[in-house]
């Protein structure tokens, strides 16, 4: 991110943070900072009559109010975070609808955690605020000024921060305990799985005409001409690249629409049905979406009939447990100095963990083994997951203490039977998370008293 964006895309760059958290546990993060996907209920009490900029309640959850500059903010997340999806944002009083709900749904969850007694410390706010400053390729301070530049106090954002978080360990804490997933699930899964030659990593480009969510039969139809037309070229021998580049509506179009070499699993179904059975070079399209309509170009595909295979890190680190003599802030202080010492090649990382580190890996100088997503606690696994191979990071900050983390190496490792079983549990959860989280929301929603108000006239 470069400095002159504005404040609201710093602020969705926090549910960038919170999504990193929730893939590397192999579950997606609702979409929306507050919200999960769900529906927003009408009449909206946020209307044209009276400006944005002013200032009154327009819903009440329990005791709580939930003013017009609030839900405008949120509107503005939503948008923000539509247009880096590529995809059309809803029109103005849907969203500040969904906005509305969304921030109904937020308060309900958030007044549940702490009915529940779940806090996030200052220290663990510390590091998300840094975490945010680093994504943004700025400095601490430099991140603070842009924040006042733009008008918020960094008192809310930190406020922000840790109500995010709490939301995120809520969820994480309820809504995985309720899915549930059958052993002949698994096994209808499986036997799909092996019924094909499997494709374990795709790499598409896309060129999207964009559909405008609330448009007509006729220009519906003029924008199918536009993309049969761009498509006709491409049969001719026209180059994907410089098509996309002028004409695709996608952020990607940039880079020629491609958008990168991953697994299928992190493409969207429709995509992955609609190019499964063609061969690298070849078009397939139109593809309707809600965003529009796709012309898929198929860049490489790395296929496998050697079984299921998942992504492997092998790290290591050094862990301080702040407590008695030693604070936080020292903690960071001695890890920092220690990241020095290795890159500049005075030390070796293994050698400080075993004579510094305070848990059971010191004795085999700190390393974990090789771990899959999901194995260690989302803070950890966010920044491990960032580092190149043999990059030591900064100190981050966990629910365990402070860490020191070194990236040793990275593998796709053929899984047994039985972890095969339990990859296929996972994959069923992931799917099934949406909805379960819908429900799980609905009823912590169903036990608040919500009052909506009439702006003033």
């Amino acid at each position: 991110m470069k400095k002159s964006h504005s404040l609201f895309v710093l602020l969705c760059l926090w549910g960038l943070v919170m999504a990193d958290a929730a893939q590397a546990q192999g579950l997606r993060t609702p979409q929306g900072l507050g919200g999960g996907g769900l529906r927003a209920a009408p009449p909206v009490p946020v209307t044209r009559n009276v400006s944005e900029t002013s200032d009154f309640i327009v819903a009440i959850v329990d005791s709580e109010p939930v003013t017009n500059q609030e839900v405008a903010v949120q509107a503005a997340r939503v948008r923000a975070q539509a247009s880096q999806q590529a995809s059309i944002p809803p029109g103005r009083q849907q969203l500040l609808g969904e906005a509305l709900e969304q921030l109904i749904y937020e308060r309900t969850q958030l007044q549940w955690a702490q009915q529940s007694g779940l806090k996030v410390t200052d220290e663990e706010v510390d590091q998300l605020e840094r975490s945010v400053a680093d994504r943004n390729q700025l400095t601490l301070t430099e991140f603070r000024a842009q924040l006042e530049r733009e008008g918020l106090s960094l008192s809310q954002y930190r406020q922000s921060l840790r109500q995010q978080q709490i939301l995120q360990r809520l969820r994480e804490r309820e809504v995985p305990a309720r899915i549930k997933v059958s052993d002949q699930e698994i096994d209808q899964y499986l036997a799909q799985q092996k019924n094909q030659l499997k494709t374990q990593q795709l790499h598409l480009a896309q060129l999207l005409v964009a559909v405008p969510e609330n448009a007509s039969a006729e220009q519906e139809q003029r924008l199918f001409a536009k993309v049969q037309t761009l498509l006709k070229q491409l049969r001719e021998g026209a180059d994907f690249a410089r098509l996309a580049q002028e004409n695709s509506d996608a952020q990607d179009r940039v880079n020629g629409g491609q958008l990168g070499l991953r697994s299928v699993e992190r493409y969207p179904s429709l995509f992955v049905d609609a190019t499964q059975n063609l061969a690298v070079g070849e078009i397939a399209g139109p593809v309707r979406s809600g965003a529009g309509f796709h012309l898929l170009k198929v860049v490489e595909k790395i296929r496998s009939e050697a079984g299921l295979t998942i992504a492997q890190t092998q790290a290591r680190h050094i862990l301080l447990r702040p407590g008695g003599q030693l604070s936080q802030t020292a903690a960071r202080a001695q890890l920092s100095q220690m990241k020095r010492r290795v890159e500049q090649g005075q030390a070796n990382f293994a050698d400080l963990a075993k004579e510094f580190s305070q848990d059971a890996s010191a004795a085999q100088g700190g390393e974990l083994g090789w771990a899959s997503a999901g194995m260690f606690v989302p803070e950890f696994e966010e920044v491990m997951n960032r580092l190149a191979i043999g990059e030591v990071s900064e100190p981050l900050v966990s629910r365990f203490g402070v860490h020191l983390i070194q990236v040793m190496a990275r593998r796709n490792n053929p899984l047994s039977a039985r972890e095969e079983r339990e990859y296929a549990r996972n994959a069923l959860k992931e799917r099934k998370y949406d909805e379960t989280y819908e429900t799980w929301a609905q009823e912590i929603r169903g036990r608040a008293y919500i009052e909506y108000r009439e702006p003033p006239q």
